[in-house]
């Protein structure tokens, strides 16, 4: 049997980079993974070649509708989804390929298989059991159904199939409007198909920002999604070729209302996934909910065992899982892990993108902290109008009394990266002042930032 300091089960974005860490660190470490690439959910069928997409769609619809205002005249490109397809899966064979090399730099090993776990210390991947000394589960997460709604990957699809269909369909109905429903809708609807989002919430983007809620929603609906909102799917029938989505209005639940559709996207949620792992028979704590229970250090109730990612309780966000990778890897060596949960980023990866970190305006004002808020519009952004993206804002929120940044929202162009400044700002403990004091380059969308700050005070320059 081979001994390690360490085996890591996954080699998505929690379990490559808790490797990478640990083997820096000197551990000898291992990682199991069964898929034929490693990178797991994220770069394989996931963050990645969904990005891929929308960059390409993102382009077409510039071509479409766009280009010939910026005096680029022609006839606008056709879609060539065979090549698009093409071009995604390059994207993320170098990505992937790209960890591959960085296992081999770090000299961990890579154990081909799927792992279960028939005693603290072990893991026993087909024939091979591995004794190590540490174990961290990294398996990630799968995709949420509803009842009465059976995925075939075909018709049905999760955000897996979604991003391999063979043709673009006709007309398309999604499931839910969070994060990968939102994205994927919007590659299909500028490729040309008819999308509706159904959704069981009032609002879009459940748990968001009221404000960006509501011109998200706006903004989406310019660009051609549907929506059909308080309403709660009872199922979905399919022939070979299509399906009936079956689905009540919350006010009117007597009434069943049926859309048409080619494809129907079930964009739901994910689940942690522990199957074969063989956690019941350990005697690992589980939450009510299915997740694995740890402690402060990601420790599990059985010693030497591990939890990191999707498979613990916290967002299910890919960068999420690598801090806490990291983190884990240092504990293991002894070392000081840390991860602070106030301030992690999510994005939504359309156009324009959204952003936040940190708290809402409602979630302070509900646990008794009084915030103040400024607000600053792309429409007073020089950058922003010179791209014709000056639909939306940055909200800056931040103590009434202590000035001190709590949290933020943007939707508009680059709202990806430029969350970061506010994320950098609140690890610090900035105020908002200390932001509005900051000297932004000029023209850039990041002066945006810098305005809503001012709002935070006398107000801003360019409103």
């Amino acid at each position: 049997m081979s001994q390690y300091d360490v085996i890591i089960i996954g080699a998505g974005p929690g379990g490559y980079v808790s490797a990478i860490r640990c083997a820096q660190l000197g551990l000898k470490t291992a990682v199991v993974e069964g898929r034929d690439t490693l990178g797991g959910t994220c770069l394989n069928v996931g963050c990645i070649p969904s990005k891929a997409l929308l960059h390409a769609t993102h382009n077409l619809h510039d071509a479409q509708h766009n280009f010939a205002g910026m005096g680029l005249k022609g006839k606008a490109p056709s879609v060539d989804w065979e090549q698009m397809k093409t071009y995604k899966s390059e994207v993320v064979g170098q990505n992937t390929g790209g960890i591959e090399f960085l296992f081999k730099k770090n000299k961990i090993d890579w154990i081909k298989g799927w792992a279960t776990i028939p005693a603290a210390g072990k893991v026993q991947v087909g024939e091979t059991t591995y004794e190590t000394k540490n174990i961290v589960i990294a398996s990630g997460s799968e995709a949420a159904s509803l009842p009465g709604v059976e995925i075939d990957e075909k018709i049905v699809v999760t955000s897996t199939g979604a991003l391999d269909l063979p043709k673009v369909p006709k007309k398309m109905v999604v499931i839910g409007a969070g994060v990968i429903g939102l994205e994927l809708g919007s590659v299909y609807a500028r490729l040309g198909s008819d999308v509706t989002v159904v959704e069981y919430m009032d609002a879009i983007t459940p748990g968001m920002d009221k404000d960006v809620q509501r011109t998200f929603k706006r903004i989406l609906e310019k660009q051609g999604l549907k929506f059909v909102m308080g309403a709660a799917v009872s199922g979905v029938e399919t022939t070979k070729t299509k399906a009936k989505v079956s689905y009540a209005l919350k006010k009117t639940p007597d009434a069943t209302e049926v859309l048409d559709a080619d494809v129907v996207l079930v964009a739901t949620g994910r689940k942690p996934f522990t199957d074969g792992l063989g956690l019941e028979a350990l005697g690992v704590k589980m939450t009510e909910r299915g997740q694995i229970a740890t402690d402060a250090h990601w420790a599990t109730n059985v010693a030497g065992v591990y939890a990191i990612g999707d498979v613990i309780e916290g967002p299910m966000l890919a960068h999420k899982a690598e801090d806490e990778g990291m983190a884990v890897a240092e504990v293991i060596a002894g070392k000081h892990g840390h991860v602070n949960y106030g301030v992690i980023p999510g994005v939504v990866y359309t156009t324009p993108e959204v952003a936040t970190v940190g708290q809402t305006e409602d979630a302070l004002k509900a646990a008794g902290t009084k915030p103040k808020v400024g607000k600053f519009s792309f429409m007073g952004n020089a950058r922003a109008k010179a791209i014709g993206q000056s639909e939306g804002f940055v909200k800056i929120i931040a103590d009434a009394e202590t000035d001190r940044v709590l949290g933020a929202a943007i939707i508009g162009p680059a709202a990806g990266d430029m969350i970061h400044e506010i994320c950098v700002a609140m690890e610090f403990g900035a105020s908002a002042e200390d932001i509005a004091l900051t000297c932004h380059a000029h023209p850039t969308y990041s002066e945006a930032v810098r305005e809503a700050a001012l709002a935070c005070g006398d107000g801003p320059i360019h409103a």
